[in-house]
């Protein structure tokens, strides 16, 4: 532990929101705007009622609106949610949790949930609850970072002295909760967990995987990171599309 890391206030999400808002939204990050939402688009394709969990500001919730007959976006975030309703888009906004949605059972055809399971500890709790709100033939969209290749003490490597450059995996299969510095005095908690406990949590819910992505960095990201040129062939992005069957 390093003794000068501050303390993770208890709804990080909360206070650091306008960071995120600043950085992440309206263009500003290349992840976004190349891969995370083309990804999104391309599979809400006929959506009827969609839920989007933990939508922050709203970014992809604004982005499905054209796409379906009704949005909704849910998030414990009174400051996202209220950066939500002041960029419109035609959105519905909702406070609330993850583990616990306020909406009746088989509420959505379509639910979102874009790089916020690995901030959320109770994972089969939440898994419940989007399972609960999905209607029967509906489907889940489940974006998060590679549970393989952004797993702890991951990263790339140059050894000098063996004269080889690689990608080092970390502690994969060991579930393990860290607190990281995502920019200066920016601290937010991260669960690693092994793919098998989403895949298998998904499926003894009912939610059985029908689709996977895992694509490489996109081109405007390396451009700005430099160190992951050379590891442009290793995904940060792990993107699964899960579908529930109609009998369960």
């Amino acid at each position: 532990m390093r003794d000068s890391m501050p303390e993770v206030p208890a709804d990080p999400w909360e206070r650091y929101a306008s960071w995120w808002q600043e950085n992440f939204t309206a263009g500003k990050d290349p992840e976004y705007e190349e891969q995370i939402l083309p990804l999104f688009r391309e599979h809400l394709a006929g959506a009827g009622s969609v839920l989007d969990v933990g939508c922050g500001e709203g970014q992809l919730a604004r982005m499905a609106a054209p796409l379906a007959q009704a949005v909704v976006g849910v998030d414990p975030s009174a400051a996202q949610l209220a950066e939500a309703v002041r960029r419109g888009g035609g959105v519905s906004y909702l406070r609330g949790r993850a583990e616990a949605l306020p909406f009746r059972d088989a509420s959505f055809d379509v639910v979102t949930v874009c790089l916020v399971l690995e901030h959320i500890l109770d994972l089969d709790r939440v898994l419940d609850e989007l399972a609960r709100v999905i209607a029967p033939g509906g489907r889940l969209l489940l974006a998060m970072n590679h549970p393989l290749l952004q797993a702890p003490g991951s990263g790339w490597i140059d050894d000098h002295i063996l004269g080889e450059q690689y990608w080092r995996v970390g502690s994969y299969l060991t579930e393990e909760v860290s607190e990281e510095e995502v920019d200066k005095g920016i601290f937010f908690p991260f669960v690693h967990r092994p793919l098998h406990r989403y895949l298998n949590g998904l499926a003894t819910r009912g939610l059985y995987l029908t689709w996977m992505a895992e694509p490489p960095p996109p081109s405007g990201f390396l451009e700005r990171a430099a160190e992951y040129r050379l590891a442009a062939e290793i995904p940060r992005l792990c993107f699964l599309r899960a579908e529930k069957l109609k009998v369960f």
